[in-house]
């Protein structure tokens, strides 16, 4: 069976032996029915959290009814962009835009 060391305070080791110890059982017992039922709890907590969600998506439309207050306000659409320039051929724009320069290459 699979295992796992766990580290605990001074303080927590000394609280799980007192616990362990009223309750008649080890620590190790005490710790894995500790684990056990957290895990429970959380599956618990999830499986009623899709209970929820399934619950509220299916009645959406009533609780929307009877609290139109409470509904957010409805999504506007963004603007569409503008299009894009067309593209201009690489030699012609960079021709026009280089200077004129004199035989020792300074510009004129």
């Amino acid at each position: 069976m699979p295992a796992l060391n766990v580290e605990f305070s001074e303080h927590e080791l000394a609280d799980l032996r007192q616990i362990a110890k009223e309750r008649g059982t080890s620590m190790k017992a005490l710790v894995r029915e500790a684990a056990a039922a957290g895990i429970a709890r959380h599956r618990a907590l999830q499986e009623g959290a899709e209970t929820f969600r399934s619950f509220f998506a299916a009645h959406a439309g009533e609780f929307a009814a009877a609290f139109p207050d409470d509904e957010p306000p409805p999504v506007r659409s963004a603007p569409a962009p503008a299009p894009a320039p067309a593209p201009t051929s690489a030699p012609a724009a960079a021709s026009a835009a280089a200077p004129a320069s004199s035989a020792d290459g300074e510009a004129a």
